[in-house]
């Protein structure tokens, strides 16, 4: 595994976090992928929404990096991404926000699971979660770059 960065550029954390005003933050931090973890809960409330919206919708098939898909994966069962679709639907409906997950690989059926889970949780909780996740992607792109 990839020792994290001890500085990375603001160009270099946009493709780790699908870029926002966040990164041009985090590129002025010594240790940023370490320090990401804290100071995305430090933004004011309309960026922290604003980083998750930059993230695909988990089983998005159009309209994102070539990163993002490859992480999603390739299962394409028409079922499981008409669920998804819905699914991602109510969860905005409900937080207000976009569902974030670190798939880590896991096929897309397996994902439904948690977001059925993740809907009925609190929407502070909830936001926090997303956070989290939306950080352990970001790590694990620089890992596997």
């Amino acid at each position: 595994m990839r020792e994290l960065p001890r500085q990375l550029s603001a160009q270099e954390l946009a493709g780790l976090f699908e870029g926002t005003r966040f990164v041009e933050r985090l590129a002025l931090e010594p240790d940023p992928l370490t320090r990401a973890a804290t100071l995305v809960r430090e933004l004011p409330h309309d960026e922290q929404i604003e980083v998750l919206a930059a993230h695909p919708a988990i089983g998005q098939r159009s309209g994102i990096s070539a990163r993002s898909a490859a992480e999603q994966g390739g299962d394409a069962d028409p079922e499981v991404l008409a669920e998804l679709a819905r699914l991602n639907a109510e969860y905005e409906a409900r937080h207000g926000f976009r569902f974030v997950v670190f798939v880590n690989r896991r096929p897309k059926a397996e994902i439904l699971a948690i977001l059925r889970e993740r809907i009925g949780r609190s929407t502070a909780d909830e936001l926090q979660t997303a956070l989290g996740e939306l950080v352990e992607i970001a790590v694990d792109r620089w890992r596997r770059r």
